[in-house]
Formats: C-alpha cells, structure tokens, sequence
C-alpha cells in the first residue's frame, strides 16, 4: 500500500512523507484544505495499517446502546458500509485557535443485530432480530478542539482533546426491522409503514447513537493519522 502511495506522490507531486496521499495545504486555504480531504477519503476508508488507522469501511461497530424518550435500543455486530463515498462540503482548520470544523456527507448501509423496546415516538415497538437501515445524504458536521504537542518521535503533532458533532438528514432513511412483535405481522407492519413514512422524526429517536459511534470511530482515525504523522507533514507554514 505504502509503495502504491509513494509511487502516487511521485505523479502527483510533493506530498506529506509519511501520508503521501495528503496534499500538503497552508492552514488557511480551504480551497486546497477542501480537495485534500477528499482526495484522502478513499485511502483513509479502507483503513492503513501501516499507520494504525482501523477500517472505516467497512466499519464494524460491536455495541451500540440508547435509551431516550422511552426507546430502549441496542444494537449488536452491526456493518456499516459507504464510507468510502462519503464528500467533505467544508473544512476549516485554525491551528492558532487549536480549532478543526468539518462538514461531511454520506450515504450508508447499517446491518446486523437489534433489540428494540418501548414507544417509537408515539407507537408501542418491541423485537429483536436482524436491521437494514440505508441512510441517504447524512450531513455530519464535527467540531474538534486540539493542541499540538511533541510526538514519540520528538516531532510537533496534533492531538484531539474533544469534539462534539450535529447531524441531519436530508433524502431518506429507510428501515427494515425483523421479527418485529415476534414476527406478528399485524402489529409489526403499521409500524414499519409508520418508521418509513415518519422516517426524519424517527431518525432523530434511533440515529443519534449509532450516528456518535460512526463519528467516533472516524475522530479515532483522525487521531492516529495526527498521531503518525508529524504536524509539518500535514500543512504547509
């Protein structure tokens, strides 16, 4: 992978050394900042071992738990596949302030194990079995505080200290629960046809867990690619 990325550099021209698929940008050029993370996307998805970034797609995520508004929900093995495609529409990076604000949009496919008990907004729901959900255009935006400070190889390097994110939705989810009611298909069906029909208002019940697993997941990435690569390799002066 690494021999691939270097030949890559090559071509393209002068790339960080140890992330050669990052295009080096000053810090306040968005629009360099901008193609640089979406050039990257498709490298960083599949996971670099090389530099101890872990798969983002596919992305497994082992245990997902909420509980709000009445909904218990967990979700188990669960696959998340379309990151790859995911766009950067926005990204600023103020490395005085210590500020990194992203806005990303994807498209994806959820499946494993659930277990779902309670009231889906105004609905009683309870089952357990396998879920589908495809999510289409999720708008993501991140915000992260971090400090620059000496690496294990003596050398400047970013590191996160926090980050929060907001999510919306903005053509469709789609939802597809089995053995809902334990297979009773007069109660499971009106509900489906009524998670499907309400799908924002029901998104906004079930996503917002399995949405911060996701974000996580990718922040973690994000981490171990300031953490492998200097700061100088990752921006211009």
């Amino acid at each position: 992978m690494l021999r691939y990325l270097c030949f890559l550099a090559a071509v393209l021209g002068a790339k960080s050394a140890s992330a050669p698929f990052i295009q080096q940008c000053k810090t306040d050029d968005n629009a360099c900042l901008l193609a640089s993370a979406n050039a990257a996307v498709p490298f960083i998805a599949p996971g670099i071992p090389e530099l101890q970034i872990g798969s983002l797609d596919p992305l497994l995520l082992p245990l997902v738990e909420g509980d709000q508004n009445g909904l218990k929900l967990t979700f188990k093995d669960t696959t998340v596949t379309g990151m790859k495609g995911c766009a950067v529409d926005a990204i600023k990076h103020d490395v005085k302030k210590g500020k990194l604000a992203a806005t990303i949009r994807c498209s994806v496919v959820l499946r494993g194990d659930y277990k779902m008990s309670g009231r889906m907004l105004v609905l009683p729901i309870s089952g357990e079995g396998k879920h589908v959900i495809k999510i289409r255009d999720i708008i993501i935006k991140a915000y992260a505080d971090f400090v620059t400070a000496p690496g294990a190889d003596g050398k400047p390097h970013w590191h996160i200290t926090d980050w929060h994110h907001t999510f919306t939705v903005k053509t469709n989810t789609h939802f597809k629960f089995e053995n809902l009611f334990n297979g009773n298909k007069l109660l499971a069906e009106p509900v489906a046809q009524f998670a499907n029909s309400n799908w924002r208002s029901v998104m906004q019940e079930l996503g917002p867990p399995v949405v911060h697993a996701i974000v996580s997941r990718t922040v973690d990435s994000v981490e171990a690619l300031f953490k492998a690569v200097p700061a100088d390799e990752l921006a211009l002066a």
